[in-house]
Protein backbone atom coordinates (compact mmCIF):
# COMPACT_ATOMS: atom_id res chain seq x y z
CA UNK A 1 0.00 0.00 0.00
CA UNK A 2 1.70 3.50 -0.71
CA UNK A 3 0.37 6.49 0.91
CA UNK A 4 -0.32 9.22 -1.15
CA UNK A 5 -0.19 12.17 1.53
CA UNK A 6 1.05 12.44 4.78
CA UNK A 7 -0.40 11.74 8.19
CA UNK A 8 -1.40 14.28 10.42
CA UNK A 9 0.67 14.10 12.93
CA UNK A 10 -0.11 16.49 16.44
CA UNK A 11 2.71 17.02 18.96
CA UNK A 12 3.17 19.61 22.00
CA UNK A 13 6.80 19.46 22.25
CA UNK A 14 7.09 23.05 20.88
CA UNK A 15 11.01 23.30 21.43
CA UNK A 16 11.45 20.92 18.61
CA UNK A 17 12.33 21.54 15.25
CA UNK A 18 9.83 19.91 13.59
CA UNK A 19 6.77 21.43 16.01
CA UNK A 20 4.34 24.02 14.01
CA UNK A 21 1.52 25.92 14.43
CA UNK A 22 -1.47 24.27 15.80
CA UNK A 23 0.75 21.85 16.97
CA UNK A 24 1.45 20.22 13.90
CA UNK A 25 4.37 18.38 13.06
CA UNK A 26 6.34 19.18 9.91
CA UNK A 27 9.12 16.09 9.64
CA UNK A 28 9.24 14.53 6.24
CA UNK A 29 9.24 11.12 8.88
CA UNK A 30 8.39 10.30 12.14
CA UNK A 31 10.36 6.95 13.90
CA UNK A 32 8.72 5.83 17.38
CA UNK A 33 10.42 3.10 19.46
CA UNK A 34 9.65 1.68 22.92
CA UNK A 35 11.05 3.08 25.79
CA UNK A 36 13.35 0.30 26.27
CA UNK A 37 15.26 1.73 22.95
CA UNK A 38 15.01 5.26 24.12
CA UNK A 39 18.89 5.96 24.52
CA UNK A 40 19.69 3.94 20.75
CA UNK A 41 21.06 6.84 18.40
CA UNK A 42 19.03 6.96 15.41
CA UNK A 43 20.45 8.58 12.71
CA UNK A 44 18.32 11.57 11.03
CA UNK A 45 18.50 8.83 7.55
CA UNK A 46 16.73 6.24 9.70
CA UNK A 47 18.58 3.66 8.22
CA UNK A 48 18.95 -0.08 9.00
CA UNK A 49 19.20 0.20 12.35
CA UNK A 50 15.36 0.44 12.84
CA UNK A 51 14.62 -2.73 11.15
CA UNK A 52 13.96 -4.46 14.82
CA UNK A 53 10.11 -4.92 15.73
CA UNK A 54 8.64 -4.85 19.20
CA UNK A 55 5.25 -4.54 21.01
CA UNK A 56 3.99 -1.70 23.06
CA UNK A 57 2.15 -2.05 26.11
CA UNK A 58 0.21 1.30 25.72
CA UNK A 59 1.20 4.65 24.11
CA UNK A 60 3.16 5.80 27.53
CA UNK A 61 5.73 2.82 26.64
CA UNK A 62 6.73 5.30 24.15
CA UNK A 63 9.13 7.14 22.51
CA UNK A 64 9.79 9.82 19.34
CA UNK A 65 13.14 9.35 17.80
CA UNK A 66 12.22 12.29 15.68
CA UNK A 67 12.80 15.11 18.41
CA UNK A 68 15.30 17.57 17.76
CA UNK A 69 15.91 20.58 19.50
CA UNK A 70 15.22 24.32 17.97
CA UNK A 71 18.38 25.65 17.83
Amino acid sequence: MTLTTKPVVKCSVSNCTYWGQNNLCHADSIIIDIDQHANRNYNSEFAAEFEHQDTARSASSTCCHTFQPKK
